[in-house]
């Protein structure tokens, strides 16, 4: 499987399972798939099913990466270890392979959101050096939310995890966290399937004989963001895989990169959420 170096020299696979409102059964097929990445968070509610998949399949801990978040209710030094505390015991496991914080705010009325990041960011670099943590990263941080960490942190995020598709590349945090070495993963690789009916999209599935999923995907892969689509039947979940050995030309790619607006979710850190 192709694979990704992160800033502090972890290697984990360039494609992962997005586990957002998955229950076990689907986390069992996914494992079955081949997927051995799995991202969750402890607002997902399904940590301890990632756990309970790995004990059904016979899958060793050490054979996978998971990845969860911090909900925005536990920022803060001590609420973070305490919370950590939970994920661990949720997963059956003494250590995280990637922990984020899941948001920058935890409200938009706290104007002091930066230095309650910093505790939270100390508390993650604590459980870092203890090695309960493999690596570091943010969630759902624009570049101006990342300054004050990346300013002032011992242990640099790894990861930046965001909202990236086809049709909302966020190209300026895309090239902020490059230019950071910070790899950026997308949720939402397809666009909750909003794109998958783009004129574009489906003309490059014909040209390449793969879906449109498979297009975005592979678009997510060519621009170096590692994707974390969500799938449940046996048979897109193996389609999601194959998109690591599907290869756009430039010239595609860039149509994808220009394409007009599409398929934005509504979740905006510093705005009130626009369901769409």
């Amino acid at each position: 499987m192709r694979t990704l170096t992160l800033n502090n020299g972890l290697v984990i696979p360039a494609i992962g399972f997005g586990t957002y409102k998955a229950e076990l059964d689907t986390i069992m097929k996914s494992l079955e798939a081949g997927y051995i990445y799995f991202d969750t968070a402890s607002y997902y509610g399904n940590e301890a099913d990632i756990a309970q998949a790995l004990e059904y399949s016979g899958v060793k801990r050490e054979k996978v990466f998971i990845a969860s978040k911090l909900w925005k209710s536990d920022a803060g030094y001590s609420n973070t270890m305490k919370a950590f505390a939970r994920t661990l015991e949720a997963l059956r496991s003494d250590y995280v392979d990637v922990y984020m914080i899941h948001w920058p705010r935890p409200n938009l009325e706290l104007k002091e959101w930066e230095a309650l990041n910093l505790e939270t960011w100390q508390a993650m670099e604590e459980l870092y050096s203890q090695g309960k943590i493999r690596a570091l990263g943010l969630s759902n941080f624009l570049p101006y939310h990342a300054e004050s960490i990346i300013n002032n942190c011992k242990i640099m995020p790894s990861v930046a995890q965001i909202e990236f598709h086809a049709g909302h590349t966020q190209a300026f945090a895309l090239e902020y966290y490059r230019r950071k070495a910070i790899q950026v993963q997308a949720w939402s690789p397809i666009g909750r399937g909003r794109v998958l009916d783009d004129v574009l999209i489906r003309e490059l599935a014909g040209k390449y004989r793969i879906t449109p999923a498979q297009v975005c995907i592979s678009f997510c892969l060519h621009e170096g963001v590692m994707p974390l689509p969500k799938a449940s039947s046996p048979e897109r979940l193996r389609e999601n895989l194959e998109c690591l050995d599907v290869e756009l030309d430039d010239v595609d790619v860039s149509r994808i990169e220009n394409m007009p607006p599409l398929g934005w979710s509504g979740e905006h850190p510093d705005r009130v959420r626009v369901k769409i």
